[in-house]
């Protein structure tokens, strides 16, 4: 009998040998970010950009807040690789060993059956972008970022890294600015609403690598879209670091659903930022699947600096064995009428380390604001740690704020009660668990709601990573 490959698994225990156009020596200097640069025949603007991001990151010390990040060599990261290949419009144009690996990922079917337009990033450069006819008659722009840069110079040069997440902003964003590569770039028409998702895969694929992937979205006024990320490594025994960067510009009227699936191997430092600013009546949504990574720091924000302005954020984090998942998200009132809900779930198993980070800040200006947030914690395994720590900064009586929070157990009364139903203690769980994140699940697309219910299921069963 022929033996099944389970695509998800796969992807985890396989590297692709693709041939290697460029590798920067390891460790961070001026001559790799001048490197990187010429070789995107970039504008000055840029390079000075990147040599200000190298420059505030040697003066700044390591945060000392969150997650240990004592294992994570900064000396020996490759912070560019370039595979050797351009990018293509079409499937077939793409080399085998590459396409396999995103035919394992299910990315072309999903773009036939479901999708608008997608980008696919293998290691430091996208390899494949394509949009729909459709949508680019009525004006959208889905690009890949390194030719944006080149193809929209006025319109990049406005929003890239300026008033939504500036170079200056932490340590690894100043790292980012300086070693960024790939992306995408989604420009919306005023009134224009995509209404099938566009999508963007990124897969990092070189030992002790490093992604850096910028994604810059501007949805102009009454127009909406919905994007969906997705990303995955192999698993090596060094260390590898992701800080990507996500600025997403949300119009009058308009409105964002923001998908993303983070799904690295173990050895993956996940140092990813993602913030929103929203004008009035604006809407932004974010929907967080964060697992596999062995330590992630990541807090999607959304700055509400328009009269009702709304922010809704609902994220999963599974924590296993030897994983440190420090997730939340934070919101910044700065404008009356404006209204925010936060809902947080994670699952700690076997040791696993679950934390939900959060803030809520909320303006002298900002009157008659709503904010909810709402944490969940499920433990499994006696050894398992879940902490909550939520901020909350209010410059305004005239405000409604709550924050709730619950942490429960999967205890042996609910396995029995199940397995005297004729259910297995696997399938149980895996029931228990699946009502638990149900809420994340069900406000995905259907692929992508049974992808994360079977990378939950796996990791479950300890069978990923």
């Amino acid at each position: 009998m022929e033996e099944t490959i389970d695509p998800i698994r796969a992807v985890y225990d396989d590297h692709s040998d693709a041939k290697v156009k460029y590798a920067a020596p390891e460790g961070l200097s001026e001559e790799v970010v001048r490197e990187i640069s010429r070789q995107k025949n970039e504008p000055e603007w840029m390079l000075e950009k990147r040599l200000r991001g190298l420059e505030l990151f040697l003066l700044t010390e390591m945060p000392s807040w969150g997650p240990p990040l004592t294992n994570l060599d900064l000396d020996k990261i490759i912070y560019y690789v370039r595979p050797d290949t351009g990018e293509s419009k079409t499937w077939e144009e793409v080399p085998a060993d590459i396409r396999a690996t995103f035919e394992k990922l299910g990315i072309p079917e999903a773009e036939r059956s479901s999708l608008s337009g997608v980008g696919a990033q293998f290691d430091s450069d996208v390899i494949y972008h394509n949009l729909k006819k459709e949508w680019e008659d009525k004006g959208v722009v889905f690009e890949n970022m390194d030719v944006a840069v080149r193809k929209y110079p006025d319109l990049v040069k406005k929003y890239f890294m300026t008033d939504c997440i500036p170079v200056s902003d932490h340590k690894f964003i100043m790292l980012h600015a300086a070693v960024w590569s790939g992306g995408t770039f989604i420009y919306v028409p005023p009134g224009v609403k995509v209404n099938v998702p566009l999508q963007a895969y990124f897969r990092m694929n070189q030992e002790r690598g490093g992604q850096f992937e910028h994604t810059l979205i501007i949805v102009d006024e009454g127009a909406s879209v919905d994007y969906i990320e997705g990303c995955s490594a192999p698993r090596f025994a060094a260390s590898a670091l992701h800080a990507g960067c996500v600025e997403v510009h949300v119009k009058k009227n308009a409105r964002i659903k923001y998908a993303s699936i983070e799904n690295w191997s173990k050895n993956t430092f996940n140092l990813n930022t993602k913030r929103a600013v929203v004008d009035a009546h604006g809407t932004v949504e974010w929907l967080n699947g964060n697992m596999g990574s062995g330590t992630t720091m990541l807090y999607p924000c959304s700055v509400l600096r328009g009269e009702y302005a709304r922010s809704e954020s609902l994220g999963v984090a599974f924590a296993g064995p030897g994983q440190n998942q420090d997730t939340g998200s934070k919101v910044i009132h700065a404008a009356p009428h404006t209204a925010s809900v936060i809902r947080a779930k994670s699952i700690s198993k076997d040791g696993g380390v679950s934390t939900y980070r959060g803030l809520v800040r909320v303006t002298a200006a900002a009157r008659e604001v709503v904010s909810s947030v709402n944490c969940d914690a499920l433990l499994i395994g006696d050894s398992s740690v879940s902490n909550t720590y939520p901020f909350m900064r209010v410059d305004n009586g005239a405000v409604d704020v709550a924050h709730e929070a619950t942490v429960g157990r999967i205890g042996e009364e609910e396995i029995f009660y199940l397995m005297s139903r004729g259910l297995s203690e696997e399938r149980a769980t895996r029931m228990i668990v699946s009502g638990f994140i149900e809420p994340v699940t069900k406000r995905l697309p259907l692929e992508y709601a049974v992808e994360l219910n079977k990378l939950i299921e796996l990791e479950l069963t300890g069978s990923v990573g």
